[in-house]
C-alpha cells in the first residue's frame, strides 16, 4: 500500500470527461532485427508478464478515501488481468502516418478504467506505408495515468520493458506476486483523521517557506535577473476543450539542432526546440490571422528529483515559464530571445525554489484540493480564466542507445500528453538514440488541421537551419560589421512566408515530413 502525493492526486482531481489525464509514449518497431521479420502478439504478452514485477505501476489500482478526506492509495489488484491491459489492433490499408496519427489520437482521448490499474498498451500492426520506415513495422501506444508517472519515471517504465540487444535474454520463471492487503475504510478514515489534524501546521510551514521565496523573487526583479511576463495572450488554444483530440509529430536531425544552437552563444538544444515551436505557432496563427502582438508563453515541466530519488515513481516536477518568441520573425533573433528568457526563467525558478510547487501540493488538505480543482474545471471557470501558459512543451530525454522489445528494434519515439480547459495544445519533445522529435496533442476543434501544423514545425526547423548556416557563408569582414548591430524585434515582415494550408486530399498524401530510414 502506497499513498499518492498531493501532486499525484491533483492529476486525478483534474480529470474530467473532456480531459483524460494520462500520458503515453508511442514507439515504432522494426521487426527485421528479430531474424524472422515478425513478432507474435503472444511473445509481447509473455514479455509483459515476465516484467510486471519491474514496476509497481503495472499491478496497482486506486483506493479512494471516503469524501476525499485524504489522498488516495495505490493498492495491489488481486484480480489483475494482463490481456485486458495489452490489446492488439491493426491499421486498415494503406497503413500510412495520418491513419496512425488519427488512431493514436482517438485511443488517447478515451479515459482509463479507474477500477483497474491505470494503464493500457495497444499493439498496432499494419504500418506499411509510413515515409522513412520499411513495410511491416508496428507500434505500441502505452497509456499510463499521470497520477502514476511523470516524464522521467515514464522513461524508467519503458526501460523496464526493453532490452539493449536484439537477442532477448532467456525467459525467467515468473513467481506469483506478493500482494499487500488493501486498507479497510476504517483504517483509511483513521489515517485521514491523523493527517488532517496536522494540516494547519503543514500550511503554516508552507507560508513560512513562501515569504523568503517572495523576497528572493522581488530582489531578482529589482536586480533585473529576470522579468515578470504580465498577462498572457489568449489564443484559440486557451478555451474549453472538446473530448476529441488530434496528434502529429515531426522528426528532426539532432546534429542539425546542435549546430544551429551554436549560432547563439550559450543557447541549448532545448532553447532551439522552443524557438522552433515558437516559429511554428507564429506561422500557424498568422495563417489564421490570429497572431497576438506579444509572445506566446510555454510551460516547461522540470524534473526536481534528487540523485537519491532518480529512480522513484510518481510526479516530482516543477514548472518554468518561457516565452517562445512567437513575436519575432527572424529565426536566429527568436533563438536569442528564447535563450535570454530561458536564462531568466531559470533564475526565477531558483529564486522560488525548485520543489516549492510540489511541497505546496503536499501541504493542501486533500478535500480542499479536490473540491477546488473539480469546481474550477467542472463549472467552466478554468476555461474563462486568464491563461497561465499558452501551451506545454515538455522535454523527455530518452536513452541514447538502441532499444529492443522481443528482438524488434525501436526506430521512432514520440509522446502524447493531456489537454485541459484553457490549455488545448500539448507538445512533447522526445530524444532517443541520436534522434529528436516534436510531438503534439491538441483539441480537434482548436486544431482541425494537424497536418498543416506539422508543416509549420518542419518549416520553422528549416528556417532556423538556414539562418544558422547563412552567416558562415559571409566574408569575415562583413560578419564583424554585422556583429555590432542589434537586430530589432519584429512582429511581422512583408517577405515572411507561411506554408499554405493544403486541401484534404493533398494533406493526406503530403502532410507527413519525409524521414530518414532507420
Amino acid at each position: 500500500m502506497h499513498q499518492l502525493s498531493g501532486l499525484d492526486a491533483t492529476f486525478l482531481y483534474a480529470e474530467m470527461n473532456n480531459s483524460p489525464m494520462h500520458i503515453a509514449p508511442l514507439l515504432i518497431y522494426d521487426p527485421a532485427t528479430t531474424g524472422r521479420d515478425v513478432v507474435r502478439f503472444k511473445d509481447i504478452l509473455a514479455t509483459f508478464a515476465e516484467r510486471l514485477d519491474r514496476s509497481p505501476v503495472f499491478r496497482r489500482k486506486l483506493a479512494m478515501v471516503p469524501l476525499n478526506l485524504d489522498q488516495p492509495y495505490w493498492v495491489d489488484d488481486d484480480r489483475f488481468d494482463l490481456e485486458f491491459h495489452v490489446r492488439h489492433i491493426a491499421l486498415p490499408k494503406p497503413g500510412d502516418w495520418r491513419q496512425l496519427s488519427i488512431l493514436a489520437a482517438r485511443l488517447h482521448a478515451r479515459p482509463l478504467d479507474r477500477a483497474r490499474p491505470l494503464w493500457e498498451a495497444y499493439i498496432i500492426e499494419g504500418l506499411d506505408n509510413v515515409a522513412g520506415l520499411p513495410p511491416g513495422c508496428y507500434a505500441m501506444l502505452l497509456k499510463v495515468h499521470h497520477a502514476a508517472i511523470d516524464g522521467a519515471s515514464g522513461v524508467e517504465l519503458i526501460s523496464a520493458l526493453h532490452d539493449l540487444s536484439a537477442t532477448p535474454p532467456p525467459p525467467r520463471p515468473v513467481a506469483p506476486p506478493l500482494l499487500d492487503p488493501a486498507p479497510s475504510t476504517a483504517e483509511m478514515l483513521w489515517r485521514a483523521y491523523k493527517v488532517n489534524m496536522k494540516a494547519p501546521f503543514r500550511l503554516a510551514r508552507m507560508v513560512g517557506q513562501g515569504i523568503p521565496a517572495w523576497r528572493r523573487v522581488h530582489e531578482g526583479v529589482k536586480a533585473k535577473k529576470f522579468r515578470t511576463l504580465g498577462d498572457k495572450e489568449r489564443t484559440r488554444f486557451n478555451a474549453a476543450v472538446s473530448p476529441h483530440r488530434v496528434f502529429g509529430a515531426v522528426d528532426f536531425d539532432l546534429a542539425v539542432i546542435r549546430r544551429a544552437r551554436e549560432a547563439v552563444p550559450g543557447a541549448t538544444v532545448n532553447d532551439a526546440i522552443l524557438s522552433i515551436v515558437g516559429g511554428a505557432l507564429r506561422q500557424y496563427l498568422m495563417d489564421k490571422q490570429e497572431l497576438p502582438a506579444k509572445s506566446l508563453v510555454a510551460g516547461a515541466p522540470v524534473n526536481v528529483r534528487s540523485r537519491d530519488e532518480a529512480h522513484s515513481g510518481g510526479n516530482q516536477v516543477s514548472m518554468m515559464t518561457i516565452p517562445l518568441g512567437s513575436d519575432v520573425a527572424e529565426p536566429l533573433e527568436r533563438l536569442r530571445s528564447v535563450h535570454r528568457d530561458a536564462v531568466g526563467s531559470k533564475a526565477y525558478h531558483e529564486a522560488v525554489g525548485a520543489r516549492f510547487m510540489t511541497d505546496m501540493t503536499h501541504s493542501l488538505p486533500a478535500e480542499l484540493a479536490a473540491l477546488g480543482v473539480r469546481a474550477a474545471l467542472g463549472s467552466g471557470l478554468m476555461a474563462g480564466m486568464k491563461p497561465i501558459f499558452n501551451t506545454i512543451v515538455t522535454n523527455v530525454p530518452g536513452p541514447q542507445v538502441p532499444l529492443y522489445m522481443c528482438g524488434a528494434h525501436v526506430v521512432r519515439s514520440y509522446g502524447l500528453g493531456p489537454c485541459i480547459d484553457n490549455m488545448g495544445l500539448f507538445h512533447a519533445v522526445t530524444s532517443y538514440d541520436g534522434q529528436i522529435a516534436v510531438s503534439f496533442q491538441a483539441c480537434r476543434a482548436m486544431m482541425p488541421d494537424p497536418g498543416f501544423y506539422e508543416q509549420c514545425l518542419q518549416r520553422a526547423y528549416a528556417d532556423l537551419q538556414a539562418a544558422a548556416e547563412a552567416p558562415r557563408k559571409k566574408p569575415a569582414a562583413r560578419r564583424k560589421k554585422a556583429a555590432g548591430k542589434t537586430q530589432p524585434r519584429v512582429t511581422r515582415t512583408r517577405k515572411e512566408s507561411v506554408p499554405k494550408a493544403k486541401s484534404k486530399a493533398t494533406a493526406k498524401a503530403k502532410a507527413r515530413p519525409r524521414k530518414r530510414p532507420a
